[in-house]
């Protein structure tokens, strides 16, 4: 299986683990899970574009690289920005400026909107890549 096959279906997957964790009420993985979806995402479609080497974790940098490669995903620089703050800030209590730690500062407004970010992060991948 190709390279860019594997991470994509990962990314569906993390996606769909987002939406678990928002169902049980862990938002702070919903919203990790969510990036994570949207890095894999563009990973496989970097990958699809011939790329051997991504050490990027930044959705930002990702959907820049992407970009030079379908025009597409320049329309996606907002959502991308914005899971960029979910990376560390989800996992870490020190991540955080609050005294909270993050299973208790995440809520599900923050969940539902990283999850509708990465799927449409996703869904511009998906039209590059097959599962």
């Amino acid at each position: 299986m190709a390279d860019e096959k594997r991470w994509i279906q990962q990314a569906e997957a993390d996606l769909s683990a987002a939406q678990d964790s928002l169902k049980t009420g862990h938002c702070e993985w919903a919203c990790f899970q969510s990036q994570q979806a949207a890095e894999t995402g563009l990973k496989a479609f970097l990958f699809s574009r011939g790329r051997t080497t991504i050490v990027s974790h930044s959705l930002a940098d990702l959907v820049r690289a992407a970009e030079t490669l379908e025009a597409v995903f320049a329309a996606l620089k907002p959502e991308a920005k914005s899971l960029d703050g979910f990376y560390i800030s989800t996992r870490y209590p020190n991540g955080l400026a609050s005294v909270d730690p993050p299973a208790r500062y995440f809520d599900p407004s923050d969940a539902t909107q990283c999850i509708r970010f990465a799927q449409s992060i996703l869904n511009a991948c998906l039209n590059f890549v097959t599962p």
